[in-house]
């Protein structure tokens, strides 16, 4: 199946098969079986995750099996992903989930982590985001990356797929990387219009969350481009226009300086 750029995927009739793959270090998104298996086990039954079927281990790998939804990838209607993810941010995580970035200084903090491993961070350096946004105080269950290509569309409701990467974190998380520019422009293939992402934040049930999201909105812009350009720089013609959406969606709100 298409979709997925981490994993192997196969429909077998009604049952979706994921193998984890087993190589590779990612520096934003991580891919763990184990924390996938928790959370749908534990959202069971909420509609929001596809039910889990079968666990095993396959030449070392972990795979499982869940039940195919018949839906496709989410197009439009930001507003109702704002929804579910305010939904999703109100219910109890699993336990032994782990602490994601918090705040702009544990996120500057990660994309500098992220830039070292870059030949080209230069490019980023000068644009660099000024001030301070403190942690969240109470985090809460996040998915960790709440795409268009991992939210399927379906009789009129959504469902949320791929969880190798939830985290116990600050909600603004889950909504910079749906409102990402090159995110977007990955799974859906062009940025959300600014009505969009107007309609979208205004549809969040908690604005104070959708405040912080705006608040954060250059340290996200600032790692996102980071990555992306991670990841250009191992190949990929798409990852450079991707970077480039995204830093000039943090020019637009930092401009470099001179």
């Amino acid at each position: 199946m298409a979709g997925g750029r981490s994993n192997h995927v196969w429909r077998a009739g009604g049952l979706v098969i994921k193998l984890y793959a087993g190589d590779g270090a990612n520096p934003l998104f991580a891919n763990d079986p184990a924390r996938e298996i928790a959370v749908l086990t534990t959202l069971s039954g909420t509609g929001m995750v596809p039910p889990l079927v079968q666990t095993g281990d396959f030449e070392g790998r972990r795979w499982l099996g869940y039940a195919h939804v018949n839906g496709s990838p989410w197009q439009k209607d930001s507003g109702h992903v704002a929804q579910l993810l305010g939904r999703l941010h109100d219910l109890a995580p699993p336990p032994g989930l782990p602490l994601g970035v918090n705040g702009s200084t544990a996120l500057e903090n990660q994309t500098v982590e992220i830039l070292e491993n870059c030949s080209n961070r230069e490019k980023l350096a000068a644009l660099r985001p000024l001030g301070r946004v403190p942690p969240l105080p109470q985090p809460v269950l996040i998915h960790g990356d709440p795409v268009p290509g991992n939210l399927l569309a379906h009789d009129g409701t959504l469902t949320l797929i791929d969880w190798q990467c939830p985290q116990i974190g600050d909600p603004a998380e889950d909504l910079s990387l749906f409102l990402s520019p090159a995110m977007q422009l990955m799974y859906r293939g062009a940025p959300l219009s600014q009505a969009e992402e107007d309609a979208f934040l205004r549809a969040y049930p908690d604005p104070r969350i959708a405040g912080r999201t705006l608040a954060l909105k250059p340290w996200f812009h600032w790692r996102m481009a980071s990555y992306c350009l991670w990841r250009a720089e191992r190949g990929g013609a798409k990852d450079w226009q991707a970077f480039e959406l995204e830093r000039a969606a943090l020019q637009s709100i930092r401009p470099r300086t001179a």
